[in-house]
């Protein structure tokens, strides 16, 4: 039995692998923002967690940061892809500016958070 289940997990990490290279560039160097941003907030989160929560507020809005930027990424990579057929008639462009007006407007209210 077990070995039936390593090689399906193969070929489920063969069939991801293989999916995942006919990917375009920019929905992958997206992908790698969303996962430097999930990985600077578990660093935080080790930080804390080792050295203590003394300034809460600044835990919080480098914390918040990084979730808010990774879940802007990600609607980012969802209007950007072709694939996906609710954003077709709206241009990368568009979404770019978008991610970008809003990703301001986070980084004003976190700042503002800081005090």
């Amino acid at each position: 039995m077990a070995r039936s289940t390593s090689k399906d997990a193969q070929a489920l990490f063969h069939s991801f692998r293989s999916a995942y290279a006919a990917t375009p560039t920019n929905l992958k160097i997206i992908d790698l923002y969303v996962g430097f941003a999930v990985f600077t907030a578990l660093i935080q989160i080790a930080y804390i967690a080792i050295v203590g929560s003394f300034p809460f507020n600044s835990f919080l809005s480098g914390l918040l940061s990084c979730i808010g930027t990774a879940v802007l990424a990600v609607c980012l990579r969802i209007q950007v892809n072709r694939e996906n057929k609710e954003f077709k008639d709206l241009p990368p462009e568009r979404a770019f500016a978008d991610f970008v007006l809003c990703n301001l407007v986070l980084h004003l209210v976190i700042m503002n958070f800081l005090g």
